[in-house]
């Protein structure tokens, strides 16, 4: 009786065809997703408020859901981050001082500009707007320039 023995080549062959076919496989599971994204949008980070002539005058609201501070001026409102430009901190807000940032000494003036770093950049202002039912809301995404008030 004769046994055929398995060379050594044909173990080899088979693990290069199989190593082959497994590449091509990853490969088509790949493509297969590329129409799916990998990240998703997060929510809008839309922050209604409440009707406007609840903020007095001169007074300063720290919105911690939306990392904000809330100012209403005689000039009108306007929404300034409390995240820290450096490493995303949140910064402290006091009257006379203006911002500053705990972690890493970060300073900002009372209208968000660097006094100290290391933060590379201002905070920046946020902008505002009336809903369709009367409330003030804020968008934590989008950026209006320094002194863009908004008016009621």
């Amino acid at each position: 009786m004769h046994e055929q023995e398995t060379k050594r080549r044909d173990v080899l062959g088979l693990a290069a065809l199989w190593s082959f076919v497994s590449a091509i496989g990853v490969a088509l599971a790949g493509v297969a997703r590329l129409p799916k994204p990998a990240v998703l949008p997060g929510p809008l980070r839309v922050f209604k408020l409440g009707d406007p002539a609840q903020f007095a005058v001169g007074s300063v609201a720290r919105i911690d859901e939306g990392n904000f501070f809330l100012f209403r001026g005689e000039r009108g409102f306007h929404a300034i981050s409390s995240v820290c430009t450096h490493l995303g901190c949140i910064v402290a807000h006091t009257e006379d001082e203006g911002f500053s940032c705990p972690c890493h000494g970060s300073r900002f003036t009372a209208d968000g500009a660097v006094i100290a770093g290391p933060a590379p950049s201002a905070l920046p202002w946020l902008e505002l707007a009336l809903a369709p039912d009367g409330q003030l809301q804020v968008n934590a995404e989008s950026h209006v320039p320094k002194g863009a008030y908004f008016q009621v």
